[in-house]
């Protein structure tokens, strides 16, 4: 498999990494897979969204050699010093800093667009001047829009139906751009639905798998948008560790581009209420669920699904858990968080 070769190969050749956003959930992960091969990681982050916790958690699994090769930098992409400082000597940047959420957008597109597009553009032009080898970013399946065919291909988008997915759109134009103006080589990611361990259950934006298990463990009804038949292609956290790893050390004919980030496989929403439901009952949790339904969301597509083809074919990609595999996986982690809060 591609992926296990590239991990021995950097594992015999460490490189230097910044991760942006590196308390998150995606940008933890990301960091504690390349701490653990070896690798030499700076990690950003403003702490805004991201939690300490989540970097103690790392420091906690990984030996006192590969911790000594991480350095945190608490600093926002917003201030241009902070992101020349954080690309100085790195070969390759995986930015995953920003705002996410529909409904968030909605209700404060200024700030989403401040963060997702001036934030971006400020650590890009850190990257040009550092002349890092790849930039990988975080981009997104919203960037799909209203066009209504599935599965969603990288080359067929439609309109925009909301700020967050415009700002994410805006963040691929201006990457092709850098590229065309400045040569800087970069790798776009439209990731689907992601789940997995260090995702934050809290809030009005926390993503549904999270939210979901939360409110089981505590006998909390669970609210539908909609009539449940809304379904998306859930992503588990591992898959999207694969992919930013990939795109940062793929052949240059295989950079300036984009990339789905998922599995290729439709689920409900209903159906996810089915699976969290079997497999909480095999782990002898048999807490009853309660459903509500609620008026459709603004902003949201009703379905969802990717072709991973492209990602597939060029660089090797081959995700390693289904949406069963990572509840399974991720479910006693869900468990062991959740009940103490």
């Amino acid at each position: 498999m591609e992926y296990e070769i590239l991990r021995q190969s950097l594992q015999k050749n460490p490189k230097i990494w910044l991760v942006t956003g590196a308390a998150g959930f995606i940008g933890s992960n990301l960091v504690e897979t390349l701490i653990g091969l070896d690798q030499c990681v700076v990690g950003l982050d403003n702490l805004s969204t991201g939690h300490m916790s989540n970097i103690q958690q790392i420091k906690d699994k990984v030996n006192r050699e590969q911790w000594n090769n991480f350095q945190f930098i608490e600093g926002d992409i917003l201030d241009e010093a902070v992101c020349a400082k954080a690309t100085t000597n790195v070969n390759y940047v995986l930015h995953q800093a920003a705002l996410g959420s529909v409904p968030r957008s909605l209700e404060d597109p200024s700030k989403t667009n401040a963060v997702n597009v001036t934030g971006f553009l400020n650590i890009l032009l850190a990257a040009k001047e550092a002349s890092v080898e790849t930039f990988v970013y975080a981009a997104s399946s919203s960037t799909y829009g209203d066009h209504p065919d599935l599965p969603k291909c990288e080359n067929i988008i439609g309109k925009p139906l909301s700020p967050y997915a415009v700002t994410k759109y805006v963040n691929e134009l201006y990457a092709d751009v850098f590229h065309k103006a400045y040569g800087i080589n970069s790798v776009g990611l439209r990731y689907f639905n992601v789940f997995g361990p260090r995702q934050d259950p809290d809030g009005a934006y926390a993503a549904v798998i999270p939210k979901w298990i939360h409110k089981i463990l505590h006998n909390e009804p669970l609210r539908v948008n909609g009539d449940g038949t809304t379904s998306r292609d859930f992503c588990y956290i591992e898959n999207v560790v694969q992919a930013n790893i990939l795109a940062a050390c793929c052949d240059n004919k295989h950079k300036n581009t984009v990339y789905n980030v998922a599995v290729g496989e439709q689920t409900s929403l209903m159906q996810l209420i089915q699976y969290l439901k079997t497999e909480l009952s095999d782990l002898d949790e048999q807490n009853e669920i309660n459903v509500i339904h609620n008026d459709f969301r603004d902003g949201d597509i009703q379905h969802s699904l990717a072709s991973i083809h492209k990602i597939k074919e060029s660089l090797g990609y081959q995700p390693s858990h289904s949406i069963l595999d990572g509840i399974r996986t991720s479910l006693p982690w869900y468990i062991s968080r959740f009940r103490e809060y």
